[in-house]
């Protein structure tokens, strides 16, 4: 809550919300942190949640739901079709963003499937153009015989740098490869609201109006992931001068009356676990509706419990509040903040969803293609009982020739859910961070055992380089004494 000043003059996030209800965590000893790694493939998805003390792995499914999401969940109409609860929904969303059509389904992923399989063609290859892939994206689009293209800014790889919309598409980038790819061979071009592979960084309204123009002067779909559409409005209101008097959903009228599809996850957006897809494009509409059957469920339900979409349509109206939609962005502030005031390297300006710790300076001693952000997560948990999760290379697939594709940036995500975390909690994080930092000589290398060929990030095993995981136990007891 940017409004409220504090006499003492300290910049501090203030919570709008009191906490209800509670739920135990466990700090391990770290000689018990050491081997639940082990167990674990050295693979953060891999730890179990019994094992983890602040699990920010991601905000996908964990963000704290208010009362009122609870108590439309016990008002929602179980019926196989034509439930009621669907049209609560459909009605949710229409307002939001003004579009004729809501087709549901089980999560954001989904989407991407129905999505890839309705406008990716294989013969010949088509290509689709965006800011940044994500990680499901670009596996749905490359299952289904198409390829992808970044076309994001040059600011967006930059660590530090004072552009405030590093998500942006640049327009120069997309005009070259229109005209050198054709529009025939264009799948569609596709926005990602908080570029979850960058650090979180947002797309500006500037940007999407001028994307969008150019994709309808050539008849190109232009598709929009709104999972983190929360944190980007957030920044549109408080970057965007043309819209700090502008309603929340205003903005988002005007996002819809821009894209020919948006679609989402809800576990991100709504904090309800379901997705979901929606249009005023007639021909979209029913091309994708054929495909919701077969691979989710009836049109009124799309594989989500009535439950959650009872949930999320109330946690869509609350996304169109400022200080339930600043929440998350505040603290990353804060989180980023303090860790850069000692030293420790992070993507700045912050943007949505978590701190995002730069390995490839952080671990500039392990090569790349020993997995610096994988390492790093690794170690963070080792010393802290922190989840994180790593966005880098290891996130990547190999090409068709099993070399290996490095990525841009090698980062680590602190997510931070919506109303999860304490401030005290931030302030361990930073604390056991910027430990590690001061001892990052000892973390070394990773290097796969069971290597999946397609998503390998999410069960992917891996083992360390040598016996520095060992040796950074060793550091931590001694430095830290009993304490946990």
């Amino acid at each position: 809550m940017s409004d409220v000043k504090f006499f003492s003059g300290e910049s501090v996030p203030l919570e709008m919300h009191k906490v209800r209800m509670v739920q135990r965590v466990n700090l391990l000893p770290v000689e018990e942190r050491l081997k639940c790694m082990g167990e674990a493939g050295f693979n953060t998805f891999l730890l179990k949640n019994r094992d983890i003390f602040l699990d920010m792995l991601t905000d996908s499914g964990v963000n704290a739901m208010s009362e009122n999401q609870y108590a439309a969940m016990m008002r929602a109409d179980d019926s196989y079709a034509g439930s009621e609860t669907f049209f609560r929904l459909e009605e949710a969303l229409q307002d939001m963003f003004g579009m004729k059509y809501f087709l549901p389904a089980h999560q954001g992923r989904a989407c991407e499937n129905i999505i890839a399989q309705t406008l990716v063609k294989p013969k010949p290859k088509s290509v689709a153009l965006m800011n940044y892939h994500f990680t499901t994206t670009k596996g749905h689009i490359i299952q289904n015989g198409g390829s992808v293209e970044e076309l994001i800014g040059d600011d967006g790889f930059k660590i530090q740098s004072d552009e405030p919309f590093k998500g942006d598409i640049d327009i120069a980038k997309l005009n070259e490869a229109i005209k050198r790819l054709g529009k025939e061979k264009i799948s569609f071009v596709r926005i990602e609201a908080g570029t979850n592979l960058i650090g979180g960084q947002p797309v500006s309204m500037r940007n999407m109006r001028e994307v969008s123009r150019i994709c309808r002067g050539e008849n190109i779909k232009l598709i929009f992931d709104a999972s983190l559409l929360a944190d980007n409005l957030y920044f549109i209101k408080t970057r965007e001068a043309e819209f700090k008097n502008t309603g929340l959903k205003e903005i988002t009228r005007e996002m819809g009356s821009l894209m020919d599809v948006i679609y989402f996850s809800a576990r991100k957006l709504g904090s309800a676990r379901g997705g979901g897809i929606v249009t005023s494009d007639d021909g979209m509409f029913a091309a994708m509706r054929e495909l919701v059957p077969l691979y989710e469920g009836f049109l009124t339900y799309g594989g989500m419990s009535v439950r959650e979409m009872e949930a999320m349509a109330v946690g869509l109206h609350e996304t169109l509040d400022i200080d339930v939609i600043s929440q998350t962005p505040i603290f990353v502030e804060a989180m980023c903040n303090e860790l850069q005031a000692k030293g420790v390297p992070v993507v700045m300006p912050p943007g949505g969803l978590g701190c995002h710790l730069d390995a490839k300076q952080f671990c500039s001693h392990v090569p790349q293609k020993q997995y610096q952000a994988g390492a790093l997560a690794s170690a963070l948990y080792i010393t802290s009982g922190v989840r994180g999760m790593e966005r880098g290379t290891l996130s990547e697939q190999r090409n068709e020739d099993g070399s290996e594709i490095l990525a841009e940036m090698e980062l680590v995500r602190l997510a931070l859910p919506k109303r999860v975390f304490t401030l005290s909690q931030i302030k361990y994080t930073v604390d056991r961070v910027a430990w590690l930092f001061e001892n990052r000589r000892l973390i070394g290398g990773l290097e796969f055992v069971e290597e999946p060929k397609v998503l390998r990030f999410f069960f992917g095993r891996l083992k360390p380089i040598g016996n520095w995981p060992e040796v950074l136990a060793q550091q931590f007891r001694k430095d830290f004494g009993e304490s946990l």
